[in-house]
């Protein structure tokens, strides 16, 4: 059973400077955190048209319930959640989710 980290973010102000500052500083910090079996970032759309709650959703995917939590207080993860506050002007909202395929 793997654990994720979702990272939801909501519309910024300047979607623009959100996407250059998160794939060239935010990413590489993010990547540093260890444990890490994979991070993925999505934007968000919705099936009607309508504008989605969210802009994007980067989940951070662990292994193992002990592995996240040592890589959630390492300082790489620390460094990557000090640094959402310089790009993040939306909302934030952070979610643990043990991950059940249910296929």
């Amino acid at each position: 059973m793997t654990y994720r980290v979702a990272v939801c973010y909501g519309r910024p102000t300047d979607p623009e400077a959100f996407d250059k500052y998160y794939n060239e500083i935010h990413v590489p910090l993010a990547s540093a955190v260890p444990g890490l079996s994979d991070f993925t970032f999505s934007k968000c759309s919705t099936l009607d048209g309508s504008d989605p709650v969210f802009y994007a959703v980067a989940n951070l995917v662990f292994p193992d319930l002990e592995t996240m939590q040592s890589g959630l207080k390492s300082p790489e993860m620390g460094a990557a959640g000090k640094d959402v506050a310089n790009f993040a002007t939306g909302t934030v909202d952070m979610y643990v989710q043990e991950v059940v395929s249910v296929l």
